[in-house]
């Protein structure tokens, strides 16, 4: 019976501990990560497999299929839209002038004059531009619910990447620093030390 006790208090305790500990130090343990279904349009299942390629090639976590061997799960939604850019513009200027005199009532007595002047120009431009803009709001979230990290990247595409590759990328690089800071900041031997990686 006391066995029993004693191993419940270890649990009370150990609990105690990992609430009363900021989330972004409890980051810094997850080593298996899954990365649910996004929501969003049509192009966030892309974003999402874009996103799991990232965070693979960094190694930061182990990524994992399913979500009951994950000590966290990252979820979100994103975007990814492709439109057409208008641009119009026109300018018109116009100037018209006459003039026109007469005078007498018979053929040796008849003065006539005229006179008229006339400018005319018309300018248009209209530009379409396509353009592909991409955006995500991500968090990883404890298995308790809490809210470790998060982050919401935008883009409109990079010289040699998409937009949508483009903002995986930002969301991996944007958690490779915050994990990076958390680490500097890990007393020496706690758990920032470890790594987070596999």
């Amino acid at each position: 019976m006391s066995g029993a006790l004693l191993a419940a208090a270890l649990l009370v305790c150990q609990g105690a501990g990992s609430e009363g500990e900021a989330p972004q130090k409890r980051l810094l343990r997850v080593k298996r990560l899954y990365v649910d279904r996004f929501g969003g349009g049509e192009g966030s299942a892309q974003i999402r497999d874009m996103v799991i390629a990232s965070l693979q090639r960094a190694r930061l976590f182990v990524i994992t299929e399913n979500p009951e061997r994950a000590d966290a799960v990252l979820r979100g939604s994103a975007e990814d839209l492709v439109f057409t850019d208008v641009f119009q513009s026109g300018e018109s200027v116009g100037a018209r002038s006459n003039a026109s005199g007469g005078r007498g009532s018979n053929t040796r007595n008849r003065i006539y004059g005229a006179l008229g002047a006339g400018v005319n120009e018309n300018e248009s431009v209209r530009i379409q531009e396509r353009k592909h803009e991409a955006s995500a709001s991500v968090r990883i979230v404890a298995r308790d619910g809490d809210v470790l990290w998060s982050t919401t990247q935008e883009s409109q595409g990079a010289k040699f990447r998409s937009a949508s590759a483009d903002v995986a990328d930002r969301i991996t690089r944007q958690l490779l620093a915050d994990l990076e800071r958390l680490r500097t900041k890990a007393p020496p031997g706690g758990a920032g030390q470890s790594g987070t990686g596999p």
